[in-house]
């Protein structure tokens, strides 16, 4: 994780040196979870004057929430930043943006969450997760390139997976979220794949074999100009012929 933290404090210093803060895009999960606890702790050794610069100018989108969820609900997406970066590194939650999952009409609150994206300008550097079947948000399979932030139904392999902040039951897990699509995702300056652990090597392999596919959503990342991919070595035991290089 600390090769990432490493372009991600440069990409912020650099930012904040030119007084060209884009906004960061940011996700969740087990993944992210040591990756913000390095970026903190990064983060919380910079001078005072220049981490309160970055407080002041921070804004953030995240991919996704819950359809269903209030903010301060426990296994919400908004309760999982706040734990693991807004109150850790003193943020002001109004400046880490999330789809509202509580809304009474989720369609337009995902069409004012893309509006908002595309007043701030876009996304800068754009953090992603890889899931089970290959999807990137909730953007489940088939899903094509022109997809935007819309409601999405969750596959039954996805509620198996974030089953764990659930009570251990895919049959709790929300049936919808509001998830920024492929076509939002695509937009960003750049995109930082990150992908742990030895069950995630199959179907890195497929998304980095497939050139566009919907049944395999990520692998329409690797058509973006600046595509970093960030594999332990356990999710890379499988990576074929390709070099982490080839991405880098």
């Amino acid at each position: 994780m600390e090769a990432v933290v490493d372009q991600l404090e440069q990409g912020l210093q650099d930012s904040l040196e030119h007084q060209a803060f884009r906004p960061l895009g940011l996700a969740t999960g087990r993944t992210m979870e040591p990756l913000y606890a390095a970026l903190v702790s990064r983060l919380s050794n910079w001078p005072t004057g220049r981490l309160t610069r970055l407080r002041q100018r921070w804004l953030s989108f995240n991919l996704d929430e819950y359809v269903g969820l209030a903010p301060e609900h426990p296994s919400s997406f908004s309760s999982f930043m706040g734990h693991h970066l807004v109150r850790p590194l003193g943020l002001n939650p109004a400046q880490v943006l999330l789809p509202d999952g509580a809304a009474a009409d989720p369609h337009a609150a995902a069409d004012r969450f893309a509006a908002e994206i595309h007043i701030a300008g876009g996304i800068g550097s754009q953090l992603l997760g890889l899931g089970s079947n290959g999807h990137v948000g909730f953007n489940e399979p088939p899903c094509g390139p022109d997809e935007r932030c819309r409601v999405v139904r969750l596959s039954p392999a996805t509620r198996s997976q974030n089953a764990s902040s659930f009570q251990g039951s895919p049959a709790l897990v929300p049936e919808e979220a509001i998830t920024l699509g492929l076509h939002e995702i695509l937009a960003a300056k750049e995109l930082h794949l990150i992908v742990t652990g030895a069950p995630k090597a199959g179907i890195l392999r497929k998304a980095l074999d497939l050139d566009g596919d919907p049944e395999v959503p990520a692998s329409w990342l690797r058509r973006h100009p600046k595509l970093w991919l960030w594999v332990d070595d356990a999710a890379w035991v499988e990576g074929g012929a390709c070099t982490q290089n080839d991405y880098q």
